[in-house]
């Protein structure tokens, strides 16, 4: 029997990084009833010198872009979120056979989505995490977007340095 036997559409190597991708947005939107939960909108708790769990409702895109829009933005969102789930589970199979980038694209799909979640039934995205230092405060964030950077990170990080690695080996 081959280890990569089929699931459905899916080979099963692909289902244990879309397992993956569920997991941690379940983490996401546990975080973020947490926060519901706990905290009223804009409420502030200090945490460390540097670190604080806030409240807010993020209507935009990263950095709070088109924040400010009339609510158009929320069907954009979601529709480029639906769209980039799609070709990353393409993607994902794909690139099966490589794990350094299928933890990438797990990880951005598991961001996209949780965030996806999170327009749909509450039409804004739950930030919570806010870091600063003296007066500079980088804007709230929450455990999808850190899904969402890290994975975008190591995609940097495989098209500079690992595809080089690799064009040596192969000659």
């Amino acid at each position: 029997m081959r280890s990569d036997s089929r699931v459905g559409f899916f080979e099963a190597s692909v289902v244990r990084w879309l397992l993956l991708a569920v997991f941690l947005v379940i983490l996401d939107q546990a975080s973020k009833r947490l926060v519901i939960n706990v905290l009223d909108p804009f409420t502030e708790i200090v945490v460390l010198p540097f670190f604080s769990v806030v409240y807010v409702l993020n209507p935009g895109a990263a950095f709070s872009f088109l924040a400010d829009a009339s609510g158009w933005q929320r069907w954009f969102f979601i529709l480029i979120s639906i769209i980039a789930a799609v070709v990353l589970i393409w993607m994902l199979r794909s690139r099966r056979n490589d794990r350094f980038v299928s933890l990438a694209l797990s990880l951005i799909l598991a961001g996209a989505l949780g965030n996806l979640v999170d327009r749909l039934t509450l039409g804004a995205v739950i930030d919570f995490i806010s870091l600063f230092w003296g007066d500079f405060h980088w804007p709230a964030f929450n455990f999808a977007d850190s899904y969402i950077s890290i994975g975008a990170a190591m995609l940097i990080i495989d098209g500079l340095f690992r595809n080089r690695v690799r064009e040596k080996e192969h000659g």
